[in-house]
């Protein structure tokens, strides 16, 4: 799928608007100036500097402490286990990642990032997933993606189903002279399923590991409505030409090949997305 697809990224200073919730322990800053850290020292130093989101469950997510988990940051945390390294984590709003890996400020980012050729740009992506879009409407409802005009859509903010589904959506709708979707954007995904659980909207559309957990934890207030469409790979973000993109390329397929990465994603109910080889910035697109 093409999850928070870019905006025209710009070589100095991307990005999107943020799809990440603004918690005061979310850090919203510029990239500060540095140097990428070496392989060597990042290897000398212990420690994966990790920036993540936190309201994208399953993907990511956090405790009632506080704490990052979700499928996506475990599998991070397994693939610096497996490197011999610690994990130091920086919570960021989504449009915050990448500039802070350009920076040298963190080392590798999770934030539910699709691999694009326009983001390959100013990043490299280890593939670790695929994913598509999939609407959820409440259950029993006649919502049919396909024939959406009219009807009020939740998304989150700054994700391809805000920034190019929906829109091109709407547009086709007035061309053929129906009435727009109204597009309801917001900041995090439990704000999206509220809207549709407390009637503000009639569906939303998001990644499709997202739309199965919400549906799976609402104990049948919501259901899937259409066809998944739009696959494609999630990336783990590294520095462009990062001599850190080979070790976590060939960590996840050691975690594939011994069964640790699928049994983290059954735990999940994530499994529907799993690859079988890790690859490096795959997109065409």
């Amino acid at each position: 799928m093409k999850l928070r697809t870019l905006a025209p990224l710009l070589a100095a200073a991307l990005l999107l608007v943020g799809c990440a919730d603004n918690s005061a322990d979310e850090a919203a800053v510029d990239a500060p100036a540095g140097e990428v850290r070496s392989w060597q020292q990042i290897r000398e130093s212990g420690v994966l500097r990790v920036g993540t989101i936190t309201d994208y469950p399953p993907n990511e997510f956090k405790t009632d402490d506080g704490r990052p988990t979700g499928w996506a940051v475990e599998l991070v945390e397994a693939i610096a286990d497996d490197l011999g390294l610690e994990v130091e984590y920086e919570l960021l709003l989504f449009d915050n990642i990448l500039p802070r890996i350009e920076g040298g400020a963190i080392d590798i980012g999770v934030g539910s990032f699709t691999d694009t050729r326009e983001r390959q740009e100013v990043v490299d992506f280890v593939n670790y997933y695929e994913a598509g879009s999939l609407w959820a409407a409440p259950a029993g409802s006649d919502v049919d993606p396909e024939h959406a005009c009219g009807l009020s859509v939740a998304v989150m903010s700054g994700g391809t189903q805000h920034l190019v589904e929906l829109p091109e959506r709407s547009a086709a709708c007035e061309a053929a002279g129906e009435e727009p979707i109204e597009i309801l954007p917001f900041t995090g995904q439990p704000e999206v399923t509220n809207a549709v659980v407390g009637g503000k909207a009639d569906a939303f559309s998001a990644d499709s590991p997202v739309t199965i957990d919400a549906i799976g934890a609402l104990d049948g207030e919501l259901e899937a409505v259409g066809e998944l469409f739009d696959a494609a790979p999630y990336g783990l973000p590294v520095a462009k030409g990062s001599e850190l993109a080979e070790p976590v390329r060939e960590s996840l397929q050691r975690l594939i090949d011994d069964g640790t990465y699928e049994a983290l994603l059954r735990e999940y109910r994530s499994e529907a997305g799993a690859i079988e080889r890790a690859t490096i910035n795959v997109a065409t697109e």
